[in-house]
Order: structure tokens, then sequence, then C-alpha cells
């Protein structure tokens, strides 16, 4: 089987965005590989500086991908920190690759023109992400189209450590999700927790039910056009036709049959969330750091050796 590698950025709260946007995608797919989920939490230092609430991420991540249907036994899901190779292979490429070339990085020069402080883990976090990937010799990263560079990133470290040193490391490729488009939020703009317009994964139905009655609409159609691109995310075209059809212009109770469709949907994912205890995901975490860091020592005891520091 090829091997697939994602991280898992534990961020706090996941949204329905989150879920069609990413998880989804990959709980369809993951099966088909040697699947492993990292939860990147040295990438979160670049900007979170709360240790309690970066702890309680990092579980809380763990407990999402699982009631969405992850199964730990069919992947290995593990925390970047258990494993010192990534930070120790990541030292390596910053030494191969240059300035000028990691200042040509899209999300670096984003996230600093909103204000984030530029400091140099930002800076180098490709070349992280890089050895995230090329660690396991990945052949398959899930990545959205924003994050396309990262790969391409990857690929080139690969490519001038082989140069350097000789064939290593195997140039992944990214899987961009093309048939899932931008996930709208309440107010018709992309559903992001920065512009507070989400509608909570795992809510319960009254925080459901607000967030959708707050869906603005737009009066001049029959059809509430930022309902329905929510909707048929949750139900096919064709069954929302007769739906939409029969209620032109009845917003309230178009709102209220996909309060019905994203409960119905949500609810035993919610339930099955709520049976994952906190030392659940201690002990998934443990068993994927074991398995891991076995792949990722194997590798690095080849880099060492390559690079001569290995006596």
């Amino acid at each position: 089987m090829k091997r697939l590698l994602t991280g898992l950025q534990p961020s706090g709260t996941l949204h329905i965005g989150n879920y069609f946007g990413a998880l989804k995608p990959f709980v369809d797919m993951y099966g088909e590989y040697e699947s492993h989920l990292m939860v990147v939490d040295y990438h979160a230092l670049t900007s979170l500086r709360k240790p309690e609430e970066l702890r309680a991420n990092i579980i809380e991540v763990v407990k999402d991908y699982v009631a969405a249907g992850v199964d730990p036994k069919k992947a290995i899901i593990f925390k970047q920190s258990d494993v010192s190779q990534h930070t120790e292979l990541a030292w390596i490429f910053d030494c191969l690759v240059t300035v000028p070339f990691l200042m040509q990085g899209h999300a670096y020069k984003d996230k600093v023109a909103k204000g984030l402080e530029p400091n140099a883990g930002l800076f180098t976090y490709p070349m992280l992400m890089a050895a995230d990937i090329l660690l396991y010799d990945t052949d398959v990263v899930p990545v959205g189209q924003d994050q396309r560079q990262h790969v391409e990133y990857a690929r080139e470290a690969a490519n001038k450590f082989n140069i350097t040193f000789g064939q290593t490391f195997t140039e992944p490729q990214e899987k961009i999700f093309d048939s899932v488009a931008v996930v709208p939020g309440t107010d018709g703009q992309k559903m992001s927790k920065s512009y507070g317009n989400t509608i909570p994964l795992f809510g319960t139905k009254d925080e459901i039910t607000k967030a959708v009655m707050s869906i603005v609409t737009d009066s001049s159609g029959d059809r509430p056009e930022h309902v329905y691109a929510i909707h048929k995310l949750v139900r096919t075209e064709n069954e929302l036709a007769p739906l939409y059809e029969e209620n032109k212009g009845s917003y309230k109770v178009l709102k209220e049959a996909l309060i019905e469709d994203i409960e119905n949907l949500i609810a035993p994912m919610r339930e099955k969330r709520a049976s994952i205890s906190d030392e659940d995901v201690k002990q998934i975490l443990k068993d994927g750091a074991q398995k891991a860091r076995e792949r990722a020592e194997a590798k690095m005891k080849e880099v060492r050796q390559k690079v001569g520091v290995t006596l």
C-alpha cells in the first residue's frame, strides 16, 4: 500500500467547514493507504503561546477525528513532539535550502501581512513540514489548494538532499480535493472561526439551530442561496430539488430542514465523541508514537550515515 500522511492542526473547536473541507474527505480515503495522522503541535508554537490551551486542543482534535470515523487500529495517530526525528531532519533541510527560497513561501507572507509575528519558526515552517512528510517515505499528502506549495517545498527538499547525498527520499505528491468547494459560512463568506460565521461540528442541537437561523438570506430570489450552498453538502441536489421547489420563499422552513439534516449527520458522531475519554486519547497517541518513532528512526539512521555524522 502507498503511504499517506496528513497533519492535524490542534487549533480548537472544529466547524462543519472543517468537516466537509478536510475531515470527511480524509475519512473516506484513509483506509486505501498506510495512513499516518500527526498532531502538529510544534507547528502550533509559531503562533500559540498558551500551554494549557495547546494541551487541550491536542486531546480535542484526536477525539474529533476518531469520532468522525478514523479507526486508530487502521491508522498511526501520533503527536509530532513525540518523534524528535522531525526536528532533527528539519535542521538538516534548513542547511540545504536558501533564505531566498524560503522567502517565496505564500503562507509566511500571508500570515505576516495579517499581523502575525515573523518569528524564525514561522519562516522555516516549510522545512519542518518537509521533514514531517519525508520521514515516512510518504507517497500522498491530502491538502487544500492553498497548501499545495508546502508539498512542492517537500519535493524540493527531497530533491536537494538526493542530489547532494544520494537517493534517499521519496518525492511525495499532493492530493487536492477539487470536488469540495469552499464551504460558506453563515454570512456567505468562507466559513472560518476568524470570521465568526461557523456552524459547530459537534455542537448541541440548540447551538446548530442558533447558527443556522443566523444565516444571511437574500430576499430577492425564491431560494436562499447561502442556506442551499450548505444544504447541498449534507444531501444531494436531486434530493433537495423538491424541498426547495415546494418551499419557494419559505426561508424559515428551509432553514429548519437544514437544521434537521445537520443534526441527523452530527448526532451519531457527537455521541461517539462523548464516549472517548482523555485517557483513551493519550493511549492512542502513545501507541502511535511508538510506531512512528520506529519508522522515523530507521530513516534517520540512513540520513545520518549519508550526511556523515555517523562514525
